[in-house]
């Protein structure tokens, strides 16, 4: 039984990330949504650092839908937030993490997706003049792809927005180096400006739908889930426990039935290079 055929969903956001989450909750699960126009979700942090997030993104993602309920009083609600910076196991990658949460009070229910991808055109740097402006708009997707320009990456008292087109581009970067000698230019990392991480954000939208098509064999309740992971996948040269993982555990939300999914990547054994043992 589908708990969210004909309800309807608020999406918590001000970005316009609705025109890639809204069909595909439709299409899967048949479930309407809505997108409030005065719901701000730059309170809780933006990305060019006017505002900081001060919360991790799942305490984020639940304040962004707790507080939209109670404004709009709707019962479910869902909200993303994404995180850019280093990937956290590939040097010197830039990185996507986005974060999806769904609460609904209804039936007592939190699910969360994350989705982190290698797919981000994230860039800054500080230009003085146009030719060096050129280099960067050429490796940053611009013009699909919007810019901003402040004076620098710690003064945000004069910053431009949404840049999309090269008259403005050059226009709001000719008077920035006249009235300061510098510009800090940098990809607008805000979902309406930048169609790469609406992907992500499509792609995330993907696996939260997944998880709240996935039902605790036990009660039937939706988002039954990995809570947790065991290590141990034996070395196949000395059978003894490697670091690598060995199973998932998912857990159910309403009746805590647990089932552990044993070699969940269909690797039985480890290579002996990942053995503490066989290569300390």
């Amino acid at each position: 039984m589908n708990i969210f055929d004909g309800r309807c969903v608020l999406i918590a956001t001000k970005h316009q990330k609705e025109t890639v989450i809204a069909p595909l909750l439709k299409q899967e699960l048949k479930l309407n949504s809505f997108t409030p126009d005065q719901f701000d979700t730059d309170r809780y942090g933006t990305f060019c650092g006017t505002t900081v997030r001060k919360d991790d993104p799942v305490t984020t993602l639940r304040k962004k839908c707790t507080d939209a309920m109670e404004q709009y009083g709707y019962d479910l609600a869902l909200a993303s937030e994404g995180s850019f910076g280093s990937h956290p196991s590939i040097p010197f990658v830039a990185a996507d993490d986005e974060c999806m949460m769904l609460i609904d009070r209804k039936n007592n229910l939190e699910i969360v997706a994350r989705e982190l991808s290698t797919d981000t055109n994230l860039r800054s740097e500080m230009v003085y003049d146009r030719n060096q402006l050129r280099k960067f708009i050429d490796q940053s997707l611009f013009p699909t792809h919007g810019l901003m320009i402040s004076r620098s990456a710690d003064d945000r008292s004069e910053m431009y927005k949404g840049i999309c087109t090269i008259d403005s581009l050059y226009s709001t970067f000719d008077h920035f180096i006249e009235k300061y000698g510098q510009a800090y230019i940098e990809t607008d990392m805000r979902a309406m400006y930048n169609p790469t991480r609406m992907k992500v954000i499509e792609a995330a939208t993907k696996k939260l739908i997944a998880k709240m098509r996935s039902y605790c064999p036990e009660c039937g309740t939706c988002g039954f889930d990995i809570r947790e992971t065991r290590t141990g996948l034996p070395c196949e040269y000395c059978n003894l426990p490697t670091t690598s993982l060995l199973s998932h555990i998912y857990v159910c939300q309403q009746c805590s039935y647990k089932r552990e999914v044993m070699y969940p990547y269909q690797k039985t054994y480890e290579n002996p290079m990942y053995c503490d043992y066989c290569n300390p």
